[in-house]
């Protein structure tokens, strides 16, 4: 550190960094998964329809793949994202930010192994030499399906997602490092994924109905991300916390 620099200067500063790093990595985090759902799969997928489904993975392959690839690579961006949240959060309160960092970690890993179902449908529809064994309709409807168990491993990873927003709406109001609104919505959007998880799990029917409406919801994480790398955090009041957790160590 330069000796021309205070050191609570740095200390004050880095929390303000971190804060827009974490808003860097979460657009990367939405525009990859805007991009993933919107501009791919609900182009490629039609539901209900195996063989007009392989058709558009065939067709617009480099896309399907593209899309995977994007998918893994925002995944790996929420690692540390993860890991900046509790170290900004850990001064608030350590065993929540903790939990915070495990939800968001395993809805993270979760959805990263569902991936192989997005990836499996290249392999049933390429023309292999094993594969010879199975008729053309069998292999599509196989892709079909793992499209399927994909959709059902995401819905599985936004449980543990939606009690990260639960988590992390709640070390934000206690914490007032950033707007209590931001807050509030995260609890909306926590309390949606579970309601659409859990009606996917218990009455898919019911699952088109719910969803619709908790579509907008995600302006919770469009808020809190542009608000991170525009605004980053309340200094003062992290600075606050962190002395106060400080005074307070044996």
């Amino acid at each position: 550190m330069s000796k021309d620099v205070p050191a609570h200067r740095v200390t004050e500063a880095w929390p303000r960094l971190y804060a827009r790093i974490a808003g860097a990595l979460y657009l990367i985090v939405i525009v990859g998964g805007i991009f993933a759902e919107l501009f791919v799969r609900s182009r490629l997928v039609v539901h209900g329809d195996a063989a007009a489904t392989a058709h558009n993975i065939q067709t617009h392959e480099w896309i399907y793949r593209l899309g995977f690839a994007v998918e893994v690579f925002y995944c790996a961006c929420n690692i540390p994202l993860v890991l900046i949240f509790y170290g900004l959060y850990k001064v608030v309160n350590k065993n929540a930010a903790l939990m915070l960092a495990f939800f968001g970690l395993v809805a993270t890993a979760i959805e990263a192994v569902s991936l192989l179902a997005h990836f499996a449908p290249l392999l049933f529809l390429e023309n292999l030499n094993y594969l010879t064994a199975f008729r053309p309709e069998q292999l599509q409807a196989a892709a079909y399906l793992s499209l399927q168990l994909f959709e059902n491993g995401f819905a599985i990873s936004l449980v543990f997602f939606g009690f990260y927003c639960l988590t992390m709406a709640y070390l934000i109001f206690t914490s007032r490092f950033l707007p209590r609104l931001i807050a509030a919505l995260l609890v909306v959007e926590g309390l949606g994924y579970l309601l659409n998880s859990f009606a996917l799990f218990l009455a898919p029917a019911l699952e088109t109905r719910f969803f619709p409406y908790f579509v907008p919801t995600g302006i919770a994480e469009v808020a809190l991300c542009l608000w991170l790398l525009i605004m980053g955090v309340d200094v003062r009041r992290w600075m606050e916390r962190a002395t106060a957790g400080a005074s307070v160590q044996p």
